[in-house]
């Protein structure tokens, strides 16, 4: 009866044994590295978020991108900054980000993307609201991106050319004014974009550089008595601090022609726009084919926006006393 026992003990050891031995080994074949990247099932993910400041139109594009990749089912911590509008805090940011080994970086901003592709050659970044890929130098072509970066643009070829052109047409305007930040690279572009369709339009332009967005309101007033209208592309510091223009512009019955359809509803006269949302989901389904797929973002051409809106603000007008009129074909806010 003993060597009975006994014999059923040993056995019910082995078994015992063998079990765990299968329970290791499964857990080492599901949170290893093997499956990463190449869509492993219970894979998570972290995913480092800069933008170089809150307003309305990033924080859109954050949203859309987070949509993007909720609706691919993907498990996903995000490591968020915001730079505040602050240059030296914004490579801080890409430093710190790239330290903490991050599977990819989603870089909301033009000045967010340089930052980061200048801490980074290895870790995947998508971007999104950058105006000019190629001129900010984060890609080789829109085409053919070419190393780790890849992402959205928030230019539609058409939206400036359409707003000079409504501006001189339908508000009789002959001189532009605009403001925009120095320190922007894609905010140059446009400017430059501007002054090359002036001549064609027999349009002229005032501008006024700004250093941060403290100086917004100064230079708006400061265009007053020169201008027949005032031109918001899509520059991160005039936006933020957008509320001053919209206040300074209505004071003065002068149209406040705006780069995106956020800044039409706050207080904005018109823009030709799309939804940031809209660009921040595309780039949040570029990151999914690159954490899930394995798609290197060098395989994957920079996408300008599919769609483009144009939007009058109704209250903005009345208060300018501008009639919409229906040959417009515009969307109306408020």
């Amino acid at each position: 009866m003993k060597v009975l026992k006994k014999n059923i003990w040993i056995a019910l050891c082995a078994v015992l044994l063998l079990a765990a031995c299968g329970d290791k080994s499964g857990a080492d074949t599901s949170s290893g590295s093997s499956d990463k990247g190449n869509g492993g099932d219970g894979e998570k993910y972290r995913i480092g978020v800069t933008q170089i400041v809150e307003h309305d139109s990033l924080n859109a594009a954050f949203e859309g991108f987070k949509k993007a990749i909720e609706d691919a089912g993907l498990d996903v911590t995000y490591d968020v900054k915001n730079a505040q509008d602050k240059m030296d805090l914004n490579t801080t940011i890409a430093n710190d980000l790239v330290n903490s080994d991050v599977d990819l970086i989603f870089a909301n901003s033009t000045p967010s993307a340089q930052a980061a592709k200048s801490a980074t050659d290895e870790i995947p970044i998508v971007f999104t609201s950058v105006t000019n890929a190629v001129e900010a130098k984060l890609v080789d072509s829109n085409e053919n991106p070419g190393a780790n970066v890849t992402g959205t643009l928030d230019n539609h070829p058409e939206a400036i050319p359409n707003s000079l052109t409504f501006m001189k047409e339908e508000l009789d305007v002959e001189t532009v004014g605009m403001i925009y930040s120095s320190g922007e690279q894609n905010s140059l572009v446009q400017v430059e974009a501007v002054k090359g369709l002036l001549d064609g339009l027999d349009m002229k332009i005032e501008e006024v550089a700004v250093a941060s967005s403290a100086e917004v309101k100064q230079a708006a007033e400061s265009l007053l008595d020169r201008v027949d209208a005032i031109y918001i592309i899509t520059d991160n510091t005039v936006v933020s601090a957008l509320n001053s223009v919209v206040d300074v512009a209505n004071n003065n019955e002068l149209p406040l022609i705006v780069g995106e359809l956020d800044s039409v509803a706050n207080g904005g006269l018109a823009a030709y726009g799309f939804e940031y949302f809209d660009i921040g989901y595309e780039a949040g389904e570029m990151a999914v084919k690159i954490l899930k797929d394995g798609v290197k973002p060098a395989d994957l051409p920079v996408q300008e926006p599919q769609n483009l809106i144009f939007m009058v603000n109704k209250e903005t007008a009345d208060a300018i006393n501008v009639t919409i009129k229906d040959e417009w074909n515009a969307e109306v806010s408020k």
